[in-house]
């Protein structure tokens, strides 16, 4: 079943002339604006809805577009869907297509760009311009056979650990830079009779799924992006020794007694959402957490007293191969064309530059790749920090279980769950995981 929809447009905001004069005024000049012509429209189809602080993501994108609608005199009308993928697909069945859309992963991209559903950018946007202000990698996210259909106007970077520094520095103790110096801490912290570490695997919509963001973490972090490239594509058997190795990795701190906040049962039960929170308490309950940068907004739902840099900080995942050290496992939001209109090219163009790029991240929740988003565009030094983390990553690689097949990613969260619950099984599942992979990739 789709998910609940919401058509709405973007109210005005005043702008600064100067930072977007070049863009939008070749814009303008192209739409005539007062020209007393019939509005153009602009259809968007994305998964950003009005839930959380301040509207959410929704009010994000509204921001951003208003902008463009002033200058322009294109009115944009977004409709926000949590389930847009499906919304999609049932849209183009019915011939009733949006013009622009936002999909989930480079899996979803290449799935409708092959079967001659969307329209390449090259008529769209500059791509030397691109190739100046994003990394390779970025590019690479949102093409197909070399064509590039698609464009990430919004990112978040999963390869983070999270901890309190008010809690570490009470023993001086300081965050680790590698796994070695994990867990070395980690059994520092639990012969105080601390757990260090607090995981919830559970998700209203989708249980299991915080667990592969860490075994994607340590398979890049540990093997490297060729490796992880195989397994993502089917090709590397989950039993091959580097995946096996990933699981026995984890099993370091999901694996190992007194390690994880409420052992096996706590991580089942506990939602990633809020599995956080006892690393705030006067007596930590916690002291690690491994989340997404996304993770922010909930810890500031925690109480008014929550202090980013204060409370909580980051470092990058800790190293396992100095090799493989700056490469991020990254999510991303990738805008594509579906409908080749005039008006859709020119909000493509304009969502694509470093102008529109630094309105999502001052608004808060969002991070760019874009090299030109400087430190200033962030609402906060956290968030500068981790927008230079993500900007400066050598490779990034999206999410694994994100680009996998439906059934392989539903048998690798259920995998993660029976992991948890009983790791002495790992031979078994990843058996099970390989007889899936035999069919799920056709």
């Amino acid at each position: 079943m789709n998910g609940p929809t919401v058509a709405v447009r973007g109210a005005h905001h005043a702008w600064p002339r100067a930072a977007l004069a070049l863009v939008l005024v070749a814009l303008c000049g192209v739409t005539a604006c007062g020209s007393g012509r019939p509005q153009q429209v602009v259809h968007v189809l994305g998964s950003w809805t009005g839930e959380g602080p301040g509207g959410g993501e929704q009010a994000g994108f509204l921001a951003v577009v208003a902008p463009f609608e002033q200058r322009t005199g294109i009115k944009v009308v977004y409709e926000g869907s949590r389930d847009a993928d499906s919304v999609l697909t049932d849209r183009l069945a019915a011939g009733n297509a949006p013009d622009l859309a936002v999909l989930s992963s480079p899996g979803k991209l290449a799935q409708y760009a092959l079967a001659g559903q969307l329209t390449p950018l090259d008529g769209a946007v500059s791509l030397p311009g691109l190739a100046e202000q994003y990394d390779p990698s970025w590019l690479q996210l949102g093409s197909v056979q070399g064509k590039q259909y698609a464009v990430v106007v919004k990112a978040s970077l999963k390869s983070l650990l999270w901890y309190s520094p008010k809690a570490l520095a009470a023993h001086a103790w300081r965050p680790p830079a590698s796994w070695e110096e994990l867990t070395a801490l980690d059994r520092r912290i639990a012969a105080t009779g601390t757990s260090p570490w607090c995981v919830g695997l559970a998700d209203s919509t989708a249980s299991g799924w915080p667990g592969t963001d860490w075994l994607e973490d340590i398979v890049l972090a540990q093997s490297g992006p060729d490796f992880y490239d195989r397994w993502t594509a089917g090709t590397l058997p989950w039993s091959s020794p580097q995946i096996r190795r990933a699981w026995q990795t984890w099993a370091d701190v999901v694996g190992t007694a007194g390690m994880v906040r409420g052992g096996p049962r706590g991580m089942l039960l506990s939602d990633f959402a809020t599995v956080g929170e006892p690393m705030f308490t006067t007596a930590p309950g916690c002291y690690f957490d491994h989340e997404a940068s996304f993770i922010t907004d909930d810890y500031l739902k925690d109480g008014p007293l929550i202090e980013a840099g204060r409370d909580f900080d980051f470092v990058p995942f800790p190293q396992l191969d100095p090799a493989f050290g700056g490469a991020r496992e990254v999510g991303a939001d990738l805008l594509a064309m579906v409908r080749p209109t005039a008006a859709a090219r020119q909000l493509i163009a304009y969502l694509s530059t470093p102008e529109a790029q630094s309105v999502w991240v001052r608004h808060g929740g969002a991070l760019s790749p874009n090299r030109l988003v400087g430190p200033s565009s962030y609402p906060d030094d956290l968030s500068a920090r981790l927008g230079k983390l993500l900007a400066g990553a050598s490779t990034v690689r999206f999410d694994a279980s994100d680009q996998m097949p439906a059934a392989m990613q539903s048998a690798f969260s259920s995998a993660v769950l029976s992991y948890v619950a009983d790791p002495s099984r790992l031979d078994a599942l990843l058996a099970d995981l390989d007889r899936v992979r035999a069919t799920a990739y056709g």
